[in-house]
């Protein structure tokens, strides 16, 4: 889950609104100082901190909640609205033909940063090309032309030479058919005079369109001088937020997009190459306050389960309350590849604050040892579980490496899985929007659901 820490605390104050039996200025006042502490445990800079809290209780004081709604509700949209505020900074990259150039210091993810964002524009259909420009670092190149390869693109360097501007001019120059053009600089141990001369002689060569700043999530409040000073060197665009996927603070990095004035476009959300999402203030807020982000599960699910007819099939059976031990698996699989069970639930309107109360380290392995026992069964068997009796469970076990109490495990979980989806299929709103959804993802529908419930 995305800065798990500040969003538990954040849910906390909302929790605090939603259980007072009345809205009055002691409340407000005390509503504001738990906000306060959140966001400063958090690494959020004081005068923002300031800036946020004075806003919200102005507003709840002084602000008269819409015709017919609560003023529980009206208080808990004026702290969502102000969050929104405090990281809202502009748009994404646009998909159009441009060269990024990508700054930082050693450490922050530059490089892997790099793969991931030439990644997400091959996958936009754009072609791309890649230049090292990191002249200091020996593995760099050598790590480059690695996630070209895995991404499938090409990628430009020169092993041993030290100038760094000319390698970016034959680079451009290599790559001028390519639609995009990426460049990966050196970075330092701290800013050091050389190392903001150096990334000042690329971009007057390079003449980015996009001056991306790499920042480590865990930073702290270090991040504001070092963004200070990479705009100052070269006017940087837009920041990449890396390792948004552990407990780390991430106030700190948040604060330092208000001294370059640039805009968030992405967050580094794991450690494979496709853990790269686009930032939107207002998906990244609703998640952090537990009321998950359907659109990006969405997307998440369309960019990650290729088999369309699978997946049309499933969704096919489970609606007519047919649900196999088959079925069961491609649900895991899908689920496999959308990431791990705690990124998948902060996506789920209600589900983020679930993490406190779940095992999801214990509760996946459960499911991958599922997904063996399964891998151990006969088509006939997962396709009629009814079949699967004592002789068979031990031999299935064998085959997995297993207890057959194991076996017996995934079989109670088969069947309670059968009665939910049996109960899902009967119901006829949803079964009309699923269907619906068998031709296209039809997010209008996905929050006229949500609201229903």
């Amino acid at each position: 889950m995305v800065m798990e820490g500040l969003g538990k605390s954040l849910r906390s104050v909302l929790g605090r609104v939603s259980g007072a039996s009345q809205v009055d200025e002691e409340l407000v006042k005390d509503i504001c100082k738990d906000l306060q502490r959140a966001l400063l445990e958090a690494d959020v800079n004081v005068r923002l901190v300031l800036e946020v809290t004075n806003n919200v209780k102005e507003r709840a004081l002084n602000e008269k909640p819409d015709t017919g709604g609560s003023m529980k509700n009206h208080v808990t949209k004026i702290i969502y609205e102000e969050l929104v505020k405090l990281v809202n900074n502009g748009e994404g990259l646009q998909l159009k033909p441009q060269t990024i150039m990508m700054v930082g210091l050693y450490g922050q993810g530059k490089t892997t940063t790099t793969g991931k964002l030439a990644m997400y524009f091959t996958k936009k259909g754009f072609s791309v090309g890649l230049i090292g420009a990191d002249v200091y670092r020996p593995a760099a190149l050598d790590q480059l032309k690695q996630l070209g390869e895995k991404v499938g693109v090409d990628v430009y360097g020169e092993p041993g030479e030290t100038d760094a501007a000319g390698i970016v001019a034959r680079g451009k120059e290599k790559f001028k058919d390519k639609k995009i053009i990426i460049i990966d600089t050196s970075g330092r141990h701290a800013l050091e005079d050389d190392l903001i001369d150096e990334i000042k002689k690329i971009a007057k060569v390079a003449q980015p369109d996009e001056r991306i700043l790499v920042l480590d999530s865990q930073v702290g409040q270090q991040a504001g001088p070092q963004a200070e000073a990479f705009h100052n060197a070269v006017g940087v665009t837009g920041v990449i937020l890396t390792k948004m996927d552990g407990t780390s603070k991430g106030g700190g990095a948040i604060s330092a997009i208000q001294k370059t004035n640039a805009r968030i476009v992405f967050l580094g959300v794991g450690e494979h190459i496709r853990d790269l999402e686009d930032f939107d203030a207002k998906r990244f807020i609703s998640r952090l306050l537990g009321m998950g982000d359907l659109s990006a599960l969405v997307q998440l699910a369309s960019e990650q389960i290729d088999d369309q007819e699978e997946m049309e099939r499933l969704a096919k059976n489970l609606m007519s309350g047919r649900f196999t031990l088959n079925d069961m698996y491609a649900q895991m699989s899908a689920m496999g590849k959308m990431g791990t069970l705690d990124k998948i639930m902060s996506l789920i309107p209600g589900m983020s604050g679930m993490g406190d109360k779940i095992d999801f380290e214990a509760t996946q392995k459960r499911l991958n040892v599922f997904r063996v026992i399964m891998d151990s069964m006969t088509p006939e068997e997962k396709n009629d579980p009814s079949l699967i009796k004592a002789k068979r469970i031990e031999r299935i076990a064998a085959g997995a490496g297993v207890s057959a109490h194991d076996v017996r495990e995934l079989l109670k979980q088969y069947t309670n899985s059968k009665k939910m989806m049996t109960s899902v299929g009967k119901d006829r709103k949803v079964r009309k929007q699923f269907m619906k959804q068998m031709g296209g993802v039809d997010m209008d529908a996905l929050k006229e659901l949500q609201g229903s419930e």
